[in-house]
């Protein structure tokens, strides 16, 4: 158990470090897109859910695990207009050692029109970007309910004649009680910007770091699996504000905040503002077991639905849900992601075991 507690200690000090570090805007956000089918339907994150499904090592490292064994995955969408993103992951476990596992995502951004400064089109180019990704993961031999894993990645960007290029790690923790309570730990994309897209002083690039904190319950009585995750461990404030807005009070629709006048109506704001923070924080799924071979799954963004609400309207931003369905050696999955009224994310997985 000193082991684990280390272990512990350590992901949270290495990220603590990595924020301390961040002076400007995240770059490089393609890493925190929800890339599998299953991680999109429960919300953007299924880091805390143990099993034998490969894809759950997109969210969390130590949840490889030998079960996977010789399993390969394939996840794909069509997103917004001509811009697309995919996943491809196998995996292999060895006796003695632990279980290995590799993967790749890419997004592709489509094509552009290339213009001079006289606006005259010169030629049409590519944005991309991809993350090669090397897993590993093994159980402590004191406790074999305590996993821990670490994901090496290497990340690419290429837009036009600009290219940046990155190295970053996951390292995450998971430890299974025996009633089926599952609990997860990541710090996610540590690590260094090597090559920035230009050498122009201000520009420096910043990967999208962060701690998380899962827990996953399968009830006892019921097919029913309760997910809840909050991201942003070691970071309060989720709250948008405009870059140039020094005082902190604005919103994305450019309404001035309005003041106060009595104790009562500041402490009432106070309460609403941090409610409304902590949810923020948070991501809610559920899967519906409904057989060995047939799952559906909800899941509920707070934080999308605030960022992509409009003042006049609200939708169903935020929302997601999905299903998987098992025959022999393949596993289909699918999910839909409300992300704004102009825009939704349909994720179709294929897994299958060798």
């Amino acid at each position: 158990m000193k082991k684990a507690l280390l272990y512990i200690i350590s992901l949270l000090l290495i990220n603590s470090y990595a924020i301390s570090q961040i002076g400007g805007t995240n770059s490089l956000r393609f890493l925190n897109i929800p890339m599998t089918a299953r991680a999109a339907a429960l919300g953007g994150n299924n880091m805390s859910v143990w099993g034998d499904d490969i894809n759950l090592i997109h969210s969390n490292p130590a949840l490889l695990n030998k079960q996977m064994s010789k399993q390969t995955a394939l996840n794909y969408c069509n997103y917004v207009s001509n811009m697309n993103f995919g996943y491809l992951a196998y995996a292999r476990h060895f006796e003695n050692k632990g279980t290995f596992a590799a993967s790749m995502n890419f997004f592709n951004y489509g094509k552009f029109k290339g213009y001079d400064e006289f606006e005259v089109e010169t030629n049409t180019f590519n944005a991309n970007d991809y993350c090669l990704n090397l897993n590993y993961s093994t159980t402590l031999p004191e406790d074999t309910s305590f996993n821990i894993g670490i994901n090496l990645k290497t990340i690419y960007s290429q837009y036009e004649a600009f290219n940046a290029f990155a190295n970053a790690i996951d390292l995450g923790a998971t430890y299974r009680f025996k009633n089926n309570f599952v609990v997860s730990l990541a710090a996610k994309n540590v690590g260094y910007v090597w090559k920035n897209y230009t050498k122009t002083a201000g520009s420096e690039l910043n990967l999208p770091n962060t701690v998380q904190l899962g827990i996953s319950k399968k009830l006892s009585k019921a097919p029913i699996r309760l997910i809840v995750v909050y991201d942003q461990l070691l970071k309060w404030n989720m709250r948008y504000v405009s870059a140039i807005d020094t005082a902190g009070k604005s919103n994305p629709f450019g309404d001035a905040e309005t003041v106060d006048s009595t104790r009562f109506q500041k402490f009432y704001k106070r309460l609403g503002s941090n409610t409304d923070n902590l949810f923020r924080h948070l991501t809610f799924g559920t899967e519906l077991l409904l057989s060995k071979n047939f799952t559906i799954m909800l899941g509920y963004n707070y934080r999308r639905q605030r960022e992509f609400t409009l003042p006049e309207r609200r939708g169903g931003n935020g929302f997601s849900f999905g299903f998987t369905f098992k025959v022999k050696k393949f596993n289909l999955s699918y999910s839909f992601s409300q992300m704004a009224f102009a825009g939704r994310s349909s994720i179709l997985g294929i897994t299958y075991r060798l």
